[in-house]
């Protein structure tokens, strides 16, 4: 028998089926920041637009994140999943082609299908707090995504090969290194269709999973009513919170990590030294998302999106204050680690107060949060930089974070995972 202290060995397996497909798309996922600004100079001349790419997979992510919510929800976890992956495998392939035979029209495109694949991506979270209990959410959650600090280092094997490889090949490294992620891609598919059974499945009966679990009537009392829709879900106090939060913490690392590797090639650092740049941000990301989890558990939401928010703030500070690398790497670091807070405290907020026939699109909705950040915010930058420095984007991360940290203050949460608030009519 299985006690709620413990992780029965079904979960266990499908936790670690998760956190390798984490890793598998998380080495993929981060071409976009290393090398996208580096291509669209390059085609266009110019850096004005530098920040074009990331905005156009955050517009992917907009676009896709409901819907694809919406097939969690009613096919199941896996599907949309697969579905992702699928995305990812054929923007991949377009992205190289289209920096092989220079189109800038085309490579617009391919990276817009890749951002459906990435913003698919996002849904493996969604699938990790699935199969666990309240207690425990962020913990299970945070498994997951520490498998995205393996991702990081393969994303910068990932360039590095190409780069030794490209001379002997005769091909650009830059469109080499999108070529070569399918290969990655196509494990990650064998690892989701090994999942069983499905998350959603797990999550609508868990005290068949964990022996002896029945659920208290107070964490019931904070869930919201199926059907409710995303009216309610925006007039509830802790959902506002947790969505406003979301939409500052991925805005400030989008508008950062769009422009910095930028700034970093003209300072004439090499492809190597930024992949390794962005390679640790991610690290930043994800590295922490165990303790970071059980510290939510423990503590509650409320607290780590604070110190999420206000990390985040300080590493965009530090990103534009010097010239100096490794501060600017720095800086990144603790952008990366103050977004882990956001992303697991929020996370683990909406599976306490959405149902799970609704959880998937309540995910996709601050998916989309995020992602409507994530697409103004580098267009803003790269304006901003050009005409008044890199501090500009220092100034307005911090009046980013610091609106929804006035919020989260008032967010009433006497034990981790239970709210003061009352349920939306």
């Amino acid at each position: 028998m299985i006690g709620t202290d413990r992780i029965p060995p079904l979960i266990r397996r499908n936790t670690m089926l998760l956190a390798s497909t984490q890793a598998l798309v998380s080495a993929c996922t981060q071409l976009v920041p290393t090398l996208a600004a580096i291509v669209i100079e390059r085609l266009l001349g110019s850096m004005l637009l530098a920040g074009l790419g990331s905005s156009v997979v955050y517009v992917a992510r907009l676009l896709i994140a409901f819907p694809i919510g919406w097939v969690m929800d009613a096919f199941g976890r896996k599907a949309g999943l697969l579905l992702g992956l699928a995305l990812l495998f054929g923007g991949a392939l377009g992205v190289g082609a289209a920096i092989s035979v220079r189109s800038f029209p085309f490579f617009l495109l391919s990276l817009l299908v890749f951002g459906l694949g990435v913003g698919a991506g996002q849904q493996l979270r969604t699938a990790a707090a699935d199969m666990y209990l309240p207690q425990r959410r962020a913990e299970g959650l945070g498994y997951v995504l520490t498998g995205a600090v393996v991702g990081a280092l393969g994303g910068t094997v990932l360039v590095s090969v190409a780069q030794l490889g490209a001379p002997a090949l005769g091909a650009d490294p830059v469109a080499l290194a999108w070529l070569f992620a399918p290969l990655v891609i196509l494990p990650s598919m064998a690892l989701v269709l090994l999942v069983r059974p499905d998350p959603r499945t797990i999550a609508a009966d868990l005290p068949r999973f964990y022996t002896g679990y029945r659920p208290s009537a107070e964490r019931e009392e904070v869930m919201i009513a199926a059907g409710a829709g995303l009216a309610a879900w925006l007039r509830h106090y802790p959902l506002l919170v947790a969505f406003l939060s979301m939409f500052a913490a991925q805005g400030v690392m989008a508008m950062l990590m769009a422009l910095t590797p930028l700034v970093m090639s003209h300072q004439g650092q090499a492809l190597t030294m930024i992949s390794i740049a962005v390679s640790l941000h991610v690290i930043g990301m994800y590295a922490l998302s165990v303790p970071l989890g059980r510290l939510t558990d423990r503590i509650g939401r409320r607290v780590v999106i604070l110190l999420g928010l206000g990390v985040a703030g300080i590493g965009a500070v530090l990103v534009p204050i010097t010239p100096e690398y490794w501060v600017a790497t720095l800086g990144l670091v603790l952008v990366g680690v103050g977004w882990s807070c956001v992303n697991v405290a929020v996370t683990a907020l909406i599976a306490d107060t959405v149902p799970v026939i609704e959880r998937g699109r309540a995910i996709g909705v601050v998916d989309s949060a995020g992602g409507l950040a994530s697409v103004a915010l580098p267009l803003l930058g790269g304006p901003l930089v050009q005409g008044l420095g890199p501090m500009s984007l220092a100034a307005l991360a911090l009046l980013l974070v610091a609106a929804p940290g006035v919020l989260a203050l008032r967010l009433g949460e006497p034990i981790p995972g239970e709210y003061a608030h009352a349920l939306p009519a």
